[in-house]
């Protein structure tokens, strides 16, 4: 895809596109037209199993909301469609006041679940087809651990982490080694099992593959 001007949409104070980007297909075609570029809905439709009538739909939906925009088109028969922003944001506190933003909120992290598994199937045919330089077998790597935070100290870490990968793909930016990277996060806190509150927690770095 080619690149584009850094760009955002906030949705803090905009229900009605909270509300657009509370069905999944909509959440996923962003996604796409995002990642991979401009596409046709009968492209869309190709790579989600879905009908070209119903991404066309989402489509218009998304448009009117203001997430995708027409794309120039190859011939005068066709209609193509581009992401309006790189980035969609909010505010997580302020945006809880807003209708639908739980079902908002639950979407899109589901969303990003399925996306992480999409991803790591295509990094492993990647490799497997010798698409990916030998050296991302060590560089890729998929962790999880397991921490006691306070919700301040859970937000500063996202907010780090953020701004961390910022600074090293401005480093990596237009570097021949470099290559496209899908990088997901999660804080998700969980209530403690009664029977295991007086356990001392495992903060041990998890490895790959390995749940706590």
């Amino acid at each position: 895809m080619p690149e584009q001007p850094s760009s955002r949409i906030d949705l803090t104070h905009n229900p009605a596109a909270l509300k657009a980007l509370t069905h999944p297909l909509r959440v996923r075609l962003l996604g796409l037209l995002r990642s991979e570029g401009p596409a046709t809905a009968s492209e869309l439709a190709a790579a989600t199993g879905e009908t070209s009538a119903s991404t066309s739909y989402h489509l218009r939906v998304l448009a009117r909301h203001g997430f995708v925009s027409e794309a120039p088109a190859r011939d005068a028969r066709e209609r193509r469609w581009q992401a309006a922003h790189t980035l969609t944001t909010w505010d997580s506190e302020a945006l809880l006041d807003q209708p639908g933003a739980e079902v908002f909120l639950a979407t899109t992290r589901r969303q990003q679940v399925d996306h992480l598994g999409r991803t790591l199937d295509r990094h492993e045919a990647d490799l497997a087809a010798g698409r990916l330089d030998p050296a991302w077998r060590a560089a890729a790597h998929l962790d999880d651990y397991e921490v006691r935070l306070t919700p301040a100290s859970a937000a500063e870490l996202g907010r780090e982490f953020a701004a961390r990968a910022a600074e090293l793909a401005a480093r990596d930016a237009g570097s021949p080694e470099a290559a496209r990277v899908v990088v997901v996060t999660a804080a998700l806190p969980v209530a403690d099992h009664p029977a295991r509150t007086a356990e001392a927690p495992d903060t041990r770095p998890a490895q790959d593959g390995e749940t706590p």
